[in-house]
């Protein structure tokens, strides 16, 4: 199991400009690779300040000009909002630029006010995203396909470039829908979940719902590679576990504006952040997420990898306004105290095995 970083790279207000959000994402990534992360992932995001990344694969071609072992991974590319043929020259290309570090992550979008100013219903993303996955195997697989869809047409074509990666490079499917784990699970793909602002109990739950998906498919649920996303901070001061927790906040909060469509967003693509019903508290969040103290974050970490057995573990760097050399100290207090001391704790751990519930449910 590795370790990962994701970055949202939001601008919470204007004391940033775009271009300084973008270096900073750049410089978390450069020392992640040195430090020995092996992973950093890149949002997609379009007309807010939700997220100031619009095309992750340009960031990761970037970012492998700088970087040199880091496997880099789009988190996500919203697969409805691509021309399936572009799509998918430009991940062959990208795992080129590379030298085949690209994790290639897929999904299907939530946002209505993305959706909306490309000119795609959200309402049919999923199926959209379903036919994508098929053009995406096909066309980064054989030498030539071609494919006739509900929503995605190609006549028989070749596309130039080839993944440096084979069969292709891979494909990370970040949905609980069991329709899109189940294509996960048949396809041999990982699946790339969160637990939010939940838990140790959500993620045993997300858990289970994998396992008896894939018991479903007839696949061993040990042998499905997942990979989770936390909102996770250690430092002994309080206050900076707590501005943490508030850049946490602003992200739910912002999300789910924008998911419910009623976010407030002014000319300057800024985004009004409003509280939202029934959300928790700073002291709920401090209660359910991997952060405080040192050694309360490493025991944390290992109670959720041992809940969902993850081939990877990454947590978010980038949120709100959060101060970047702080965020810088903290990658280094994850690579030289957390990781090695959480590698350690579940060296001797066994295999997952699916609960005995589970496997009679199926």
């Amino acid at each position: 199991m590795d370790f990962g970083i994701f970055i949202l790279m939001q601008q919470r207000n204007k004391h940033k400009t775009s271009h300084q959000i973008l270096r900073d994402a750049v410089e978390q990534t450069r020392l992640a690779d040195e430090l020995g992360f092996g992973g950093a992932w890149f949002a997609e995001h379009h007309f807010s300040n939700y997220g100031m990344c619009s095309s992750p694969l340009t960031m990761i071609a970037h970012c492998a000009a700088v970087t040199r072992n880091i496997r880099l991974g789009t988190g996500i590319v919203v697969a409805p909002l691509y021309t399936p043929a572009r799509l998918i020259a430009d991940v062959a290309m990208v795992d080129q630029l590379s030298d085949g570090r690209l994790n290639l992550g897929i999904g299907s979008g939530y946002q209505h006010f993305e959706f909306e100013r490309f000119g795609v219903s959200l309402e049919t993303s999923k199926q959209r995203t379903l036919e994508m996955l098929d053009m995406l195997e096909l066309g980064l697989k054989e030498p030539k396909f071609a494919y006739d869809g509900q929503f995605y047409q190609q006549p028989e074509s070749a596309i130039s470039q080839r993944a440096v990666q084979q069969p292709m490079p891979p494909l990370w499917v970040t949905s609980v829908d069991p329709t899109f784990l189940a294509r996960a699970v048949r396809g041999g793909h990982h699946v790339f979940v969160s637990g939010g602002d939940g838990g140790v109990e959500k993620l045993q739950a997300t858990r289970a719902l994998i396992d008896k998906v894939a018991l479903g498919e007839g696949k061993d649920p040990a042998q499905v590679p997942v990979g989770v996303l936390r909102a996770a901070y250690a430092s002994d001061n309080k206050a900076e576990v707590d501005r943490y927790l508030d850049c946490a906040r602003y992200q739910r909060r912002v999300a789910l504006s924008l998911k419910r469509r009623t976010a407030q967003i002014g000319e300057d693509y800024q985004v009004a952040e409003t509280m939202v019903d029934g959300e928790p508290t700073l002291d709920e969040m401090r209660a359910l997420l991997p952060v405080g103290p040192v050694d309360t974050v490493i025991e944390r970490v290992v109670r959720e990898i041992r809940a969902i057995k993850p081939v990877h573990y990454c947590f978010q760097t980038q949120m709100g306004d959060f101060d970047h050399p702080t965020m810088l100290k903290h990658l280094e207090l994850w690579a030289k105290v957390i990781m090695p001391a959480v590698q350690r704790e579940i060296a001797n751990d066994p295999p997952h095995v699916a609960e005995p519930a589970i496997e009679a449910a199926a």
